[in-house]
This record gives C-alpha cells, structure tokens and sequence, in this order.
C-alpha cells in the first residue's frame, strides 16, 4: 500500500514537473517565470521519501525531459532536479533552511559549471566568450557612429569600458558562483509557500539582522588583500584570475555582513525599518556607499560590534 502510494504521487509529480518543463521550453514569456517552480516537485517527493526513491524519481524526470523536449530540456532538469532533490532531502533531515540552501547552492553550481565546460567540449559554444564578443562589437559600433558624426569618442572612456569587458572575462567563476546562490534562494522564495501548503514542514530562515558569517571569512579577506599587494600579478596569469576571483567573492560577503549589521542596527536602535533599504538602493546608486558598508562588515566582523551595542532593551 505504501509503495502504491508513492508511486502514484510520483507520477503525479511526474505530470507536474513535465506540465512545468514544456511551459519554460516552448512559452517563452511565460517561461521565465514558471522555470523558477521546475525543482518543486523535487524539494516536495524529497522532502517526504528516501534518497534513493529520490534519485529514481530524478532520473526518471531526466529521462521524461528527453522525450518531451530535446536535448536542451535534459540540462534543466538535471539542474534543478537534483537542486530540488538535494533541498528536499536536507528538509526530510530536518536540516536548518540556511544548511539546505547552501547544499542547493552548491549543487546548482557544479551543474552550471559541468554544463558550461560540456557546451565547450562536446559542441564548441562558449556563450561567456559570445557573450563578451557581442558587448565589444556593440562599444566599436557606438565608437564607429560617434567618429561618423565628427565627435571624437573620450579615450579614458574607451579605456573604462575596455578594461571592464577583460574583467568580465576574469570573473567568470564569481558570476556562476553569485548566479547559483541568487537562483537557488529565489526557488526557495517561490516554492517552499507551497510546501508549506502540501504538509511539508519547512524550516524558517532566521532574521538577517542576525547573520554572522565566520571570523575565519575575514582572514582569507586579508591574506588575499595582502597576497594581491605583495604578488601584483600580471593580467592574464593563473594568480590574477584566482586573487581576482577570491577578492570579488570575499568582498561581496563583507558586504553581506554590512548589511546585516545595518539591519541589526536599525533593530537595537528603533530606527524606521526603510533606513536599511534605503541604504541598499543608495549601495546600487553611489560606490562610495558600498564601500562604506563593506567597511562596516568589516569591523563588524573583527570587532564584533553587535556584543557592543548590547541587545534590545
């Protein structure tokens, strides 16, 4: 009876996920959005069956996404099949919600990052040098149409633009990694409300005032600010794009910490809850408010100034 039962909410899941999969291939509007519940079917049979009902269920998904779309459906179901399995088990363990979107982070990530070498292997497309190409020929273009007008193009500007594309090239890790835990913290966002609604018991995030990354992070932040001042490598080298890569990621995580404390700070003092939204929209529009909140995190961190403002009276 129980085997009945699961085999039949599998193919139900099953009809879902395939329902999911064929809106995202051939609606493209639509598709955009409705991608996002791709790993729900995944996080609920998880969440409720072993790892090993799980893996059957996810390799049957794979396999129903080959015959309802074409080989482009395979890697989106794998992606988030096995994200949503992953998720789904860490919920059945009773694990915290922050412990399963690290897992699901990381395996969205390994997938993201073994599709994109395969695209570069086995079929020659490297959309990241595609990519990078089209955004050059749009800056010569716009440089070719000021010359035809008679303005001479501002060469610092030409520079600016030019060193912003080589960066690009260089931080290709970083954006997969910031692309892996965006995604995987909007599918939780979308899909535990209806796990929620289905009976699955589903963790609570903590408040972010008090996220506290380790005091570790900050001493891998400083051997790689210290390691880039003493090496300077030259751009092109091996060391460039690993301190590179290890300096965009470790700073962004200095700014999360900010953050937080911004957000704590504002919970300890009675401030209005819009000061720290304000402050994130002023962090997009003014660099130097981004650098003072890094700062913050910073000192935050090492001097542990929430222990110094004390708790809410």
């Amino acid at each position: 009876m129980k085997n009945t039962y699961k085999l039949t909410e599998g193919a139900i899941l099953l009809a879902i996920f395939a329902v999911l999969l064929l809106i995202t291939l051939y609606i493209p509007g639509l598709g955009m959005i409705v991608n996002l519940f791709l790993a729900l079917p995944f996080m609920m049979f998880g969440a409720k069956h072993d790892w090993k009902s799980t893996a059957v269920f996810t390799v049957a998904a794979v396999l129903l996404s080959m015959i309802l779309g074409t080989f482009l459906a395979m890697p989106l179901a794998l992606a988030y099949g096995t994200t949503g399995a992953v998720m789904g088990y860490m919920m059945r363990e009773g694990k915290t919600r922050f412990a399963s979107y690290i897992a699901g982070s990381l395996v969205f990530l390994i997938n993201l990052v073994a599709q994109y070498a395969l695209s570069i292997v086995l079929f020659k497309m490297n959309f990241i040098e595609e990519m990078v190409e089209i955004f050059r020929a749009s800056v010569d273009q716009a440089i070719n149409m000021l010359e035809q007008m008679g303005q001479t193009p501002d060469e610092k500007l030409i520079s600016q633009f030019d060193a912003m594309v080589d960066m690009i090239e260089v931080l290709v890790p970083s954006m997969f990694v910031m692309a892996s835990f965006f995604i995987v913290f909007l599918l939780q966002l979308v899909s535990f409300p209806f796990l929620k609604r289905f009976g699955v018991k589903v963790p609570h995030w903590q408040p972010f005032r008090e996220l506290n990354l380790p005091k570790s992070i900050l001493w891998y932040y400083l051997i790689t600010m210290i390691a880039a001042l003493a090496l300077q490598p030259e751009k092109g080298t091996y060391w460039f794009w690993v301190i590179s890569n290890l300096s965009f990621i470790l700073q962004m995580l200095m700014v999360l910490q900010g953050i937080a404390f911004v957000f704590y700070l504002t919970y300890v003092k009675d401030y209005p809850k819009a000061v720290p939204i304000i402050v994130i929209v002023l962090m997009f529009l003014l660099p130097f408010v981004l650098y003072i909140v890094r700062i913050l995190g910073i000192i935050d961190l090492g001097f542990d100034l929430r222990k110094r403002l004390g708790e809410k009276k």
